[in-house]
């Protein structure tokens, strides 16, 4: 049996205990981690994206009423709301995802009738990978399935992005929600968040992409995510751009000088970052192992003394991958403040990468890390 069929069954059984008969509907959505590109997503720029095979499920069925009910198998917990009603829910949060989509697609027009669903996701929740966006766009797709329309899958994931920025209330990018929309299966995506446009990467032969979970998890909604972005938008604003990365590299230098110091600071990593974006997609296509070193070093370096959006966790974490073996590059993942990091491995070496990063880690901190490959995965649509 494999683990699939084996996740179905399970999934299967608490929605026949849960709601009885079986769901009608299975959809997915893919988390994903960005390989470069660490903010530059709402300053309009490009991301280097991989959605992964680690993914949010939700089986469901139409149950003759305007109320979505969910039982979310990860949490063991029930949660319910009306299609007709804007309240958040604050003893279950995680459904406010759900309920935000909603909320969105009947804004834009679009009928929608209740359900019965069980989700699960083998997205880490608060890590970096996109747990949200993955609820969000198999949400989205369940909604579209059960109304017999259809979105353009760029419009589902504006859409999506919307719910979380306008009901959840994290102002986030269109990155999480445009991987998981759009991922393709077998490459990376070259976003840019300007024109909402993409481009298959591929990773070369004998490369792969390692996921290293410091199990220090982030809190998005917190205050420092939204003071980088206002400083960002700030020194846009200073410089007279309507995003920083409509700055070329050479422009911005020119006028940094003009910026109050932390925001020079956090506005130099981001030109940086966006130029590093295309930089590490050529790399990885061409297998240029030296690049990839100097380009992931270099990211790292940028979010830990400029963005300052490393922790004591990522920094032990970023000992163990530069130590093990195997190990081309390593870097931060998601918007940092903890959660999981990434690194670029020799696939021949992938196991003693993963041995070796766990022991170096257990030795410093006494948790034991999820360390694991991945691969690029489809975007959301059926199971």
């Amino acid at each position: 049996m494999t683990f699939d069929t084996q996740r179905r069954d399970l999934v299967a059984q608490a929605f026949s205990s849960c709601f009885g008969g079986l769901p009608s509907v299975w959809c997915r959505a893919p988390g994903r981690v960005d390989l470069m590109g660490s903010h530059t997503d709402y300053n309009l720029g490009a991301v280097l994206t991989l959605p992964i095979g680690r993914d949010t499920w939700i089986a469901a069925r139409p149950n003759s009423s305007s109320e979505v009910r969910l039982h979310s198998l990860n949490l063991g917990a029930d949660a319910s709301f009306a299609l007709d009603s804007n309240e958040k829910c604050p003893e279950h949060p995680w459904i406010d995802y759900i309920h935000g989509v909603a909320v969105v697609l009947q804004e834009a027009g679009l009928p929608l009738c209740g359900f019965d669903g069980v989700i699960h996701s083998t997205v880490p929740l608060r890590s970096g990978l996109s747990s949200s966006a993955a609820l969000e766009c198999a949400a989205a797709t369940v909604f579209e399935t059960l109304g017999a329309w259809s979105l353009d899958p760029v419009e589902k994931a504006l859409l999506c992005q919307r719910a979380e920025n306008h009901f959840v209330g994290v102002n986030c990018g269109i990155l999480d929600q445009f991987t998981s929309c759009m991922g393709r299966q077998g490459c990376a995506l070259l976003l840019d968040c300007h024109n909402l446009t993409s481009q298959p990467v591929t990773i070369a032969e004998g490369i792969g992409v390692v996921i290293c979970d410091t199990k220090s998890q982030r809190q998005l909604a917190g205050s420092e995510y939204g003071e980088r972005r206002a400083q960002c938008e700030n020194g846009a604003r200073l410089l007279g751009a309507s995003a920083l990365c409509e700055l070329t590299h050479e422009a911005y230098i020119s006028r940094e000088h003009e910026l109050p110091p932390i925001v020079a600071k956090r506005c130099r990593f981001i030109i940086e970052e966006h130029a590093r974006v295309a930089a590490l997609a050529a790399a990885l296509s061409a297998g240029d192992h030296p690049a990839i070193a100097e380009l992931t070093a270099a990211s790292f370096h940028g979010a830990s003394h400029l963005y300052e959006i490393t922790s004591p966790a990522m920094h032990t974490m970023m000992a163990a991958m530069l130590a093990a073996p195997g190990v081309l590059g390593a870097r931060q993942a998601g918007a940092g403040f903890g959660g999981c990091m990434v690194a670029l491995v020799q696939v021949d070496q992938l196991d003693e990468f993963a041995a070796a990063v766990r022991s170096h880690y257990f030795a410093a901190t006494a948790i034991l890390p999820e360390i694991y490959p991945v691969s690029a995965a489809a975007g959301a649509g059926f199971l």
